[in-house]
């Protein structure tokens, strides 16, 4: 995507996996309002074709993204109007993220900061560079999260490592990240291009309705108490294994010791 080039934001697709990147790297990726419009765009466009199942969330250059455009707030701030567009305008992209039946890793190279942890929160599955430094970030300049930070934060590591990272306004490592629950995998630097790469292709081979359906149940689960969650795990799971093809296909394949042939 030629126009995506020019824009700060770049597409890639790999057979069943696509990579999008934050191509702005002198100014570490920053999440401004342009930029969240060209991202929601992509992923909109992403959603309509089926045959992209795992998408990779990165940023160019040392770091994944250090967040928000903050000498661009100064005159944001001075027009509440404008300033509501931007906060719904990342919310509607990290709501599409979030709700949409592919997978999203974000793979976080350097600095992950407030706007850039915001992103990485929406995302299903986050791997880290050795060298990557992630926090919140906000209040460092007397800001606030202002796209679901507060809210995701809390419910991925919990009330009290949330209120730390933003309280602290401490950037952890990727050890210490991998500890709070914030990163699946570490990789080292020089290996977290290809390892999330292979990564996302392992699971690229799995069902396509089965990654929706798992992300769809672990999601949905989290909006009510335990008893809600598994009523509904129960009623989607029967309905999945008996009318889904891809559940009895997993089972043939099995049974014949061949791989099994997925409806794409």
């Amino acid at each position: 995507m030629s126009d995506a080039v020019k824009r700060g934001v770049l597409l890639h697709c790999d057979g069943a996996v696509a990579t999008i990147t934050l191509n702005r790297p002198e100014k570490l990726n920053p999440l401004d309002g342009a930029t969240i419009i060209q991202l929601r765009d992509v992923v909109a466009d992403l959603e309509g074709r089926s045959d992209i199942l795992v998408v990779r969330l990165t940023g160019a250059g040392k770091a994944f993204s250090a967040g928000g455009d903050l000498g661009g707030y100064i005159s944001l701030y001075q027009s509440p109007d404008d300033f509501r567009g931007f906060l719904e305008n990342f919310h509607d992209l990290l709501g599409r993220m979030e709700n949409s039946g592919k997978i999203y890793m974000a793979v976080i190279n350097g600095a992950c900061v407030a706007g850039g942890l915001e992103l990485l929160l929406a995302c299903d599955v986050v791997v880290a560079g050795a060298g990557a430094r992630i926090g919140d970030g906000h209040l460092n300049f007397g800001q606030l999260p202002g796209a679901g930070g507060s809210q995701r934060l809390a419910r991925a590591i919990g009330a009290m490592g949330a209120k730390f990272l933003m309280l602290s306004g401490a950037l952890v490592d990727a050890e210490e990240a991998l500890r709070l629950g914030l990163v699946n995998r570490i990789f080292p630097d020089d290996e977290l291009e290809a390892g999330s790469m292979a990564l996302c292709q392992t699971m690229a081979k799995h069902s396509p309705a089965g990654l929706k359906a798992a992300k769809h149940l672990v999601n949905e689960g989290l909006r009510g108490d335990l008893q809600t969650g598994l009523r509904m795990e129960l009623e989607y799971v029967h309905n999945y294994a008996t009318t889904e093809p891809d559940a009895m296909e997993g089972l043939l394949a099995f049974r014949d010791k061949r791989q099994p042939d997925y409806r794409k």
